[in-house]
């Protein structure tokens, strides 16, 4: 994904990443938090606008800051950095609403084959997996790293 991005700010950690979008409605905090599930290995990216009062993320607020692009490829490049700290890592990520998730799988798809020159990726329908495919309507994603033995299908 050879996209523009912003800058990052990373905790020590590696599970949090936060970066500010700049447009017509001003700077906007952003954050980007993968969490970890009760399975091992497998980690919910979350993301939003950081929410100033509480320091968390609201992922219901539509800044539409006109950068949709720079900010998904931010997200994007998080997960390069999120992977190289947690190599066996299998990412789930699913937008807030429908419109979210659409958001998500168009940015996927137009970078489709870049993603997947690194990362497998799997894509949730009526409750079945199956490996990622343009044109397919799905509600969950999941990434991971190709060098991933624990995840391999």
């Amino acid at each position: 994904m050879g996209n523009e991005r912003y800058d990052l700010k990373v905790k020590s950690d590696t599970m949090s990443f936060r970066f500010t979008s700049i447009g017509p409605k001003g700077e906007i905090p952003k954050l980007v938090v993968y969490s970890k599930t009760p399975v091992k290995d497998l980690y919910n990216l979350g993301f939003g606008d950081e929410d100033i009062n509480t320091g968390t993320i609201d992922d219901f607020v539509v800044t539409d800051n006109k950068d949709s692009q720079k900010v998904l490829a931010t997200v994007a490049f998080t997960v390069y950095a999120f992977i190289d700290a947690y190599p066996n890592a299998l990412i789930i990520a699913r937008g807030s609403t429908k419109a979210r998730t659409r958001l998500y799988q168009m940015g996927i798809s137009n970078n489709l084959e870049g993603i997947t020159t690194d990362f497998t990726v799997w894509g949730r329908k009526e409750g079945v997996w199956s490996f990622f495919e343009k044109n397919v309507q799905y509600d969950t994603f999941l990434i991971t790293h190709k060098k991933n033995k624990r995840w391999k299908i």
